[in-house]
């Protein structure tokens, strides 16, 4: 039996922002709505001209830190908000997600009640644009022959991790782009049991414009570097791994009840104070 600390953890959270005027304040909200006293919230915007900055000063007496200037994009926005970064606990929402209701607080209980692991993350719901229900993202427990030779299925708004292992690691790759969430759990995984809440804590969204759906062959490049360097003499096999991996994936979730599930009612209704206005029709 794991026994729970009196206090629970403080928690960074780091939003990066882009041009990203039209979701920004859903996602702000969604972390300062969560009423969780020990947070530590960071926004770092690249410098937009699209009124981020003023949404952000109007919430900005509940932030810790933060700025809105140019930089080099994502991932060294990224690392700028965790220089910043005093909290136990870890984690970064992108500018276009959403922490459901009660998010930081499952995570903070689980830490606290388990000392031995360094790193968990959770599952998450699809929304579109505007931020209406798609689908869910129910996982299977971390797997790293699947994580490498399939993909990286952990969802990224879900991930948390102690101070201490980010500072172990070294921290964000400055060089990665697109997979820098795929590497740093690569990099944690050399250390620690990445552990699962099965639980929706976040919501992801699914638009045309989205980063990742963009520049999509650019990702599968650094996901490429990512399993070559990742210590696998079999890296070289991935044509007869890869579907492998992809069965043993499928069976998991299937086990796991993935393909079925289904948020509550309560999560679903909690969705429509992030709605976003001109987008709902």
């Amino acid at each position: 039996m794991h026994k729970q600390s009196n206090k629970l953890p403080d928690i960074s959270i780091v939003t990066c922002s882009y041009q990203q005027g039209l979701f920004l304040d859903a996602t702000m909200r969604s972390v300062l709505d969560q009423r969780y006293v020990n947070v530590e919230y960071i926004v770092i915007d690249g410098g937009s001209t699209d009124g981020s900055a003023e949404i952000i000063r109007r919430h900005a007496e509940q932030l810790s830190y933060w700025v809105s200037e140019p930089d080099k994009g994502q991932t060294a926005a990224l690392i700028k908000g965790f220089e910043h970064s005093t909290a136990e606990i870890q984690g970064w929402l992108c500018s276009d997600d959403l922490l459901l209701p009660g998010a930081l607080k499952t995570v903070s209980l689980f830490f606290a009640s388990h000392p031995e692991v360094d790193a968990v993350y959770g599952d998450s719901l699809w929304i579109d644009s505007a931020g209406r229900y798609l689908r869910p993202k129910k996982e299977i427990d971390f797997n790293r022959f699947t994580f490498l030779f399939d993909h990286n299925y952990i969802s990224q708004p879900s991930m948390f991790w102690r101070k201490k292992l980010y500072d172990k690691v070294n921290g964000l790759d400055a060089s990665f782009n697109l997979a820098m969430d795929a590497d740093l759990w690569e990099r944690f995984s050399r250390h620690t049991k990445i552990a699962h809440i099965p639980q929706y804590l976040s919501c992801m969204r699914y638009y045309p414009e989205q980063k990742t759906r963009a520049l999509r062959p650019k990702g599968i490049i650094e996901d490429r570097k990512i399993r070559q360097r990742s210590g696998y003499a079999l890296a070289k096999l991935y044509p007869i791994l890869a579907p492998i991996a992809k069965l043993q994936r499928v069976l998991m979730k299937m086990l796991a009840g993935g393909y079925h599930a289904k948020p509550s009612a309560k999560q679903l209704s909690s969705l429509k104070t992030y709605f976003i206005l001109g987008e709902v029709s």
